[in-house]
């Protein structure tokens, strides 16, 4: 399969001020092997060494940060003639060893011409904890799952992937039921690479649960691994508490469904755990939508979403028949996953500012505020083909938008002051918002 990413990645070789790339994002979403393919695709040849598996790593970077007799020893524990211009090297898992993520300090000052990328799975908790973190000496990179786009491309449909960038409308819409089957199967078998590659293969959607499952597993594992033992039960407490918060008629996180009398002070360090691992997202309310959005958010009031909508279906042992036929008890709960869906596609892509609004008096709330290209639009989320927005209509009345987005399952279409974009288009957001 392809990830959009790659685009970014050679871009960054190209780049004359390039600096060391840390590559962040939650376990298993395709991190090694982005960096990996990059490296076969981009590279005469690759230096790969996995920091959490190769414990002599460690004493390259104990006693002092001179690059040059880093090279040295990473060739001789690679077996590869290290070339700078045409050599790729990889530091995976980078967050084991600390001091590897200080010497990236010294690859951008000392030896720029050296093409260092690096990731790992808990490198967000490393980075906060962390005091000599190299400020200004790297860049980033957000690792996400497939987006939608990138599913349908997984999947051979390119020619849908093709339609959906024109934004012909008219066009769209002809291939609106086959728009909508890949839609509701995504909403069963999300981004995560490894379900979504058997899927692609097979077609054995008992097969992707299982897979589903067994990352939840791993989370879980890292949380007993790596989170400080003092938390771990407050993490699963909010972990396992996100399907039933989001299927909530108000979606705001309360943190007394975790617990009966629970407080916020009780789990801040276990949410910032979560949130610094990618393993869920944070939608912050705001008081008033302007620029910029984050001057105006409301700390005590969000959301909580998780990495990924397969995962989030899997945690709530969605059935496949359920999900694609539906049912008047499933009703509530699609309408999460339809939210989980749209948020997920909006954070991939990495160009959006994320809030959400609601009124003071809580009779309304609009699921997402974002601000892209100077702008800031509103977007309220709709299931199915459902056209009523109440909350829209009082948000567009309160502070008369330059557009109002609704996303749902009926076809694009302009009325008055709001736009209808297909929750299958949605990863056209940003050239409708142009437009």
């Amino acid at each position: 399969m392809n990830r959009d990413k790659l685009n970014h990645l050679i871009a960054w070789k190209r780049s004359p001020g390039r600096k060391p790339l840390l590559i962040r994002g939650a376990r298993q979403v395709g991190k090694t092997w982005l960096m990996k393919e990059f490296g076969r695709t981009q590279y005469a040849q690759t230096v790969y060494l996995n920091f959490e598996k190769n414990k002599r790593l460690k004493s390259l970077f104990t006693d002092d940060f001179d690059i040059r007799r880093v090279i040295i020893a990473l060739q001789i524990e690679s077996g590869v003639t290290i070339d700078a211009e045409n050599t790729l090297l990889i530091f995976d898992e980078i967050q084991e060893v600390p001091e590897a993520i200080t010497s990236l300090k010294y690859f951008q000052e000392d030896a720029p011409q050296y093409h260092v990328i690096a990731a790992g799975s808990l490198l967000g908790v490393a980075l906060h904890s962390h005091t000599s973190f190299p400020v200004g000496k790297v860049e980033f990179l957000d690792m996400y799952p497939l987006s939608f786009m990138e599913f349908l491309a997984a999947n051979g449909e390119d020619g849908l992937c093709e339609i959906l960038q024109t934004t012909d409308w008219k066009l769209v819409a002809a291939f609106k039921s086959k728009l909508i089957e890949r839609l509701r199967q995504y909403y069963y078998v999300g981004g995560m690479p490894e379900a979504v590659d058997h899927y692609c293969k097979n077609g054995n959607l008992g097969e992707v649960r299982n897979i589903q499952k067994q990352i939840l597993e791993a989370y879980e594992q890292d949380f007993s691994k790596h989170a400080p033992h003092s938390i771990v039960p407050r993490i699963r407490m909010i972990w396992n508490s996100i399907p039933a918060q989001l299927a909530k008629e108000n979606k705001k996180f309360i943190y007394g469904l975790i617990k009966e009398g629970s407080r916020a002070k009780e789990y801040e360090l276990a949410l910032s755990w979560l949130i610094d691992c990618g393993q869920i997202y944070m939608v912050n309310r705001i008081s008033k939508p302007a620029m910029p959005l984050l001057a105006y958010e409301d700390r005590g009031a969000f959301k909580l979403f998780m990495v990924d909508i397969g995962l989030m279906a899997a945690m709530g042992d969605i059935d496949v028949k359920t999900l694609l036929e539906g049912n008047a008890l499933f009703a509530e709960f699609k309408g999460a996953l339809t939210e989980q869906y749209v948020l997920q596609q909006l954070v991939g892509t990495g160009d959006y500012v994320t809030c959400y609004w609601s009124a003071e008096n809580s009779r309304a709330e609009v699921d997402f505020v974002v601000q892209v290209t100077g702008m800031i639009a509103p977007i309220e989320v709709k299931a199915e083909e459902n056209l009523y927005a109440k909350s829209l209509k009082v948000y567009n009345e309160k502070y008369s938008p330059a557009v109002c987005i609704r996303t749902s399952m009926s076809d694009f279409r302009i009325q008055d002051w709001v736009i209808n974009l297909p929750l299958y288009a949605i990863g056209q957001l940003k050239k409708v918002l142009k437009g």
